[in-house]
């Protein structure tokens, strides 16, 4: 019976996360395992659980601390300032949790957020009278290890609650979640980019709209998939292939759906534009069998990396074929 369970041994992992989640919020799980959690005893008598990656961070700040480790309990807090210290390590794992839910990715302002209480100060027992006061920033990368309420609170949101957003938290690997925090928390999500790289991004991105453009003047109603607000995918990508190749990278394939498609032959794959042209004017007719119109087919290229030629492969993308083989 045991191990055909939903909690036997080999869903450990699954039940450990909705019970984290549980313990971050009760109403983020669904009522089955609510309730299932909410009947399970205390241990040894002792008070409510907390979540679990708020007393790992406690690990790693005491050890910088060097002090000497010792169970951690919400009722084990000696003092005002201890208890808030915590809360303000569960503010911070909050953010990191859910700030992207709040990023500003409407620019137009028409989509309406929802709010969430735990990204709040008062929703973690802290007010407007600790925002200066120090904490420890514990594994938050804000370059220092103290810091006023104010600046670690302003930090979280420019990080995780402006123009970018990142879902990480959900990476079982501690090495690959800690490396999105330094990358996001250390720059509070704004990279510095040098005028080449800004140039060369305003180059790929002109291309990609430009192209579409064009489709759209010249073809007006033809059916293309065209890639109009997600034009950000050409410079991507070839941030992607250029990056791979520095790596030593030799071969890329590509497997996408029909969203975008043309303009990643063209932009990404460096299909000649007058090819494309010729397709939508009926001057080149497509092989049967290899993709029934211009937007299903596929190409294959070699580009040039800082790291030596790199070669490129779209595949083919018949109409409804959801999967493609390696």
């Amino acid at each position: 019976m045991w191990s055909s369970s939903h909690i036997a041994g080999g869903n450990a992992a699954y039940v450990e996360d909705m019970y984290e989640r549980y313990l971050r919020d009760p109403n983020s799980v669904e009522v089955q395992w609510r309730d299932y959690f909410e009947k399970l005893p205390p241990v040894n008598g002792g008070g409510a659980d907390v979540p679990h990656s708020t007393i790992q961070e406690n690990f790693i700040l005491m050890a910088r601390q060097r002090q000497t480790t010792r169970p951690i309990q919400a009722s084990s807090v000696s003092s005002d300032h201890e208890r808030k210290q915590v809360q303000v390590l569960r503010l911070i794992s909050a953010f990191r949790i859910r700030g992207h839910q709040q990023a500003v990715i409407d620019p137009l302002g028409v989509m309406k957020r929802e709010e969430f209480p735990d990204l709040t100060l008062a929703y973690h027992g802290l007010n407007e009278a600790d925002l200066d006061t120090d904490f420890q920033t514990s594994t938050l990368f804000i370059g220092k290890e103290h810091a006023s309420l104010r600046e670690i609170y302003d930090a979280l949101k420019a990080t995780y609650c402006e123009a970018i957003g990142v879902e990480y938290m959900h990476i079982p690997q501690t090495e690959e979640r800690r490396w999105f925090q330094s990358r996001m928390e250390s720059v509070r999500s704004r990279p510095e980019v040098g005028v080449e790289a800004k140039l060369h991004l305003l180059e790929r991105l002109t291309a990609a709209e430009g192209l579409e453009k064009y489709l759209g003047t010249k073809f007006p109603g033809t059916k293309r998939f065209g890639l109009e607000g997600g034009e950000s995918l050409i410079p991507m990508l070839d941030e992607i292939i250029q990056r791979s190749g520095s790596y030593g990278a030799k071969e890329l394939v590509i497997g996408m759906a029909h969203r975008g498609r043309l303009n990643v032959l063209v932009n990404i794959l460096g299909k000649k534009p007058g090819d494309l042209f010729d397709e939508f004017e009926g001057k080149r007719l497509v092989e049967r069998g290899s993709g029934d119109v211009k937007y299903h087919q596929g190409f294959s290229s070699n580009v040039m990396t800082p790291g030596g030629e790199v070669h490129l492969a779209l595949m083919f993308n018949p109409s409804h074929l959801e999967i493609v083989p390696p």
